[in-house]
C-alpha cells in the first residue's frame, strides 16, 4: 500500500489528463489534455479521487520516475489539482501491449477490419506480445488495489484495460468496479477469431466488473451474445427493447449498460467563438469563396473510412456536374497512429486521392477540395460553423462524437450524412441523412440531397440533432456511470 491518503474513487485510462515533454537541456514541460474523460472527472467533487494512467513517452516515464510511485501531484507537477499516477512500464512491452494487442488486434477486431484472407496471424510473436497485454495490464490492476480505498469505486475505460476488472477483481474484491467501452463490440462469429483461451481471457476480463457500460444497446448484446456463446454465459434480460442487461458467469452477475457520451455544448460554442477560430474561420472563408461545403474531420483511422468518403465526393462531381464549381469539399484529415505501417499506408491512399480529384476537376477559380493533415482544433471548430454538410461515415464506430459536435457549434444549420454504422446513428439518425458506409455511389446520392435541402429544414434538424447530441455531456455521462456502480 501507498503511503498516501487512499482514494475513494479512480480512474484508469492508458492515456492521462497531463503528457510532458522534453525540452534540449531535459527540462519537462507539462501539457493538459481533454475530452470527455478529463471534463468528466471535473465533475467530480472528491479530493480522495486518483487518475491512474500510463507513460506514453520518454518524457512521461521521466516525470513519473521524478515522482514517488509516479505520483506526479506529489513530485512538484502542477497538474491541476487532480491527483495522477502515471506508470513507468518498460518501453518494450508497452509497445507490445498498446500497438501489437490493443491497436493492432483487439481494434481491429472489434471494428471489422481484418483482411481475412491473410490476417489475423496468431502465431509465436503474436502470443509474446499478448504476454506484454498481460504484464501491462496487471501494472494497472496492481497500482489501483495500492491506491484505493476499502469499497472504493474503481472506473476502468477501454479497450487497452480489457484484463484490469478481472485482475483487479483478484487483489482487491472489496472494491466497486466498472468498465467501459469506447468502441464498439465485435459480433460473436466475427469475435471468434481470436484463439480461444485469449477470446475468453477478454470475456471474463470484462466480467470482472460489476458493471460493464457501452456507448449504444447494439455493442452492448453485442458482448452479451459472445458471452452466451464463447462462455455460456446466462444473459437476464428485462421485458422490452431497452431494458437492462446482465451477464452471469461462474457465480458472478455483471450488470450492462448503455451511456452514449455527448458532446460539451457549453464548452463547444464558447471555444468556437474565440478570435482565433474567427481568424480561422475568414480564411476558410476566403478560400471557398461562397460555395456551399462539405466538411468532415477525421483522424486517419482506418475505421473512419476516409477514402470512401472522397470516393463519393468524387462520384457526385462526376455524376452531378451542377455541382461543380458551386461546392468545396473541407476535408481534415488528422494523421493517427503513424508508426503502425497499415496507418501510414492509409494516410498516403487519402492524400493520393485528394491530388487526383484536384487534378480532374480544378480549374483556374476553383479549388474542388482542402485538404488538411495538420491537427488545428481550432480550424476544425472553424470548418464546423460554416458546414452546409458534414459528412460522417466510419466504417464502424463505437460513437462519434464529430457527428455530434457539428450541429451543436453550426451558425446556420447543417446536413448531417451519417453511417449507419456509427454508435451516434442509435441518437442522430431520424435527423440525418443515413447511408451504407460502403456504398459510394450512395453516399454520393446522400451528399446531392444533403447539399439540395432547404435551408430552413436543414436550420430544424441542426436543431433537433444538437439537442440529441447534448442530452448527456461528459460531466454528465461520468457521474451516471459512478451513480450506477453506488447502486
Amino acid at each position: 500500500m501507498s503511503d498516501h491518503t487512499p482514494a475513494r474513487i479512480l480512474v484508469a485510462s492508458n492515456r492521462g489528463p497531463v503528457s510532458f515533454s522534453s525540452g534540449p537541456d531535459g527540462t519537462l514541460t507539462l501539457r493538459r489534455g481533454g475530452g470527455g474523460l478529463v471534463s468528466g472527472l471535473s465533475a467530480i467533487d472528491d479530493p480522495g479521487t486518483v487518475w491512474v494512467c500510463a507513460a506514453l513517452g520518454e518524457a512521461d516515464r521521466t516525470a513519473a520516475r521524478r515522482s514517488p510511485q509516479g505520483r506526479l501531484d506529489q513530485g512538484g507537477f502542477d497538474v491541476g489539482g487532480q491527483a495522477v499516477r502515471m506508470l513507468d512500464i518498460a518501453p518494450e512491452v508497452f509497445d507490445q501491449a498498446y500497438n501489437g494487442v490493443a491497436n493492432s488486434t483487439l481494434w481491429f477486431l472489434h471494428h471489422l477490419l481484418y483482411n481475412t484472407p491473410t490476417a489475423p496471424v496468431f502465431d509465436a510473436d503474436a502470443a509474446a506480445r499478448w504476454t506484454a497485454f498481460e504484464a501491462y495490464n496487471a501494472a494497472f490492476a496492481e497500482a489501483l488495489a495500492a491506491e484505493a480505498a476499502p469499497g472504493a469505486a474503481v472506473l476502468v475505460q477501454d479497450y487497452h484495460l480489457t484484463l484490469v476488472p478481472a485482475l483487479l477483481r483478484e487483489l482487491r474484491p472489496d472494491l466497486r468496479i466498472s468498465y467501459f467501452l469506447h468502441i464498439p463490440w465485435a459480433p460473436a462469429d466475427y469475435f471468434r477469431m481470436l484463439p480461444d483461451e485469449l477470446a475468453r481471457a477478454v470475456l471474463t476480463g470484462v466480467l470482472g466488473a460489476d458493471r460493464a457500460g457501452f456507448h449504444t444497446r447494439r455493442w452492448a448484446e453485442a458482448f452479451a451474445d459472445c458471452c452466451e456463446q464463447l462462455l455460456d454465459a446466462k444473459i437476464i434480460s428485462g421485458a422490452g427493447p431497452r431494458s437492462d442487461l446482465s451477464v452471469s458467469h461462474q457465480g458472478r452477475t455483471t450488470r450492462l449498460g448503455v451511456h452514449a457520451l455527448g458532446a460539451d455544448a457549453d464548452f463547444l460554442r464558447e471555444r468556437a467563438h474565440r478570435p482565433d477560430v474567427d481568424e480561422r474561420l475568414a480564411a476558410l472563408r476566403e478560400a471557398v469563396g461562397g460555395r456551399r461545403t462539405i466538411v468532415r474531420v477525421d483522424r486517419t483511422e482506418l475505421s473512419k473510412n476516409i477514402v470512401r468518403g472522397l470516393q463519393a465526393y468524387r462520384h457526385l462531381l462526376r455524376s452531378r456536374p451542377e455541382w461543380r464549381e458551386q461546392v468545396v469539399h473541407i476535408a481534415f484529415a488528422y494523421p493517427s497512429r503513424q508508426d503502425l505501417a497499415e496507418y501510414r499506408d492509409y494516410t498516403a491512399a487519402v492524400q493520393r486521392l485528394s491530388q487526383e480529384i484536384t487534378e480532374e476537376f480544378a480549374t483556374d477559380s476553383w479549388q474542388p477540395l482542402i485538404l488538411q493533415v495538420e491537427d488545428d482544433f481550432a480550424r476544425s471548430l472553424a470548418a464546423y460553423r460554416m458546414a452546409d454538410v458534414a459528412l460522417v461515415n466510419p466504417i464502424r464506430d463505437g460513437m462519434n462524437l464529430v457527428a455530434k459536435e457539428v450541429p451543436v457549434v453550426s451558425d446556420a444549420g447543417c446536413a448531417l450524412v451519417l453511417s449507419r454504422e456509427a454508435g451516434a446513428h442509435a441518437e442522430l439518425g431520424a435527423d440525418a441523412l443515413s447511408i451504407n458506409p460502403y456504398d459510394v455511389v450512395g453516399t454520393a446520392e446522400a451528399l446531392h440531397r444533403a447539399l439540395s435541402m432547404p435551408a430552413a429544414e436543414r436550420a430544424e434538424r441542426t436543431g433537433r440533432l444538437a439537442a440529441a447530441a447534448t442530452a448527456l455531456p461528459p460531466q454528465q455521462w461520468f457521474l451516471a456511470q459512478l451513480a450506477e456502480l453506488s447502486d
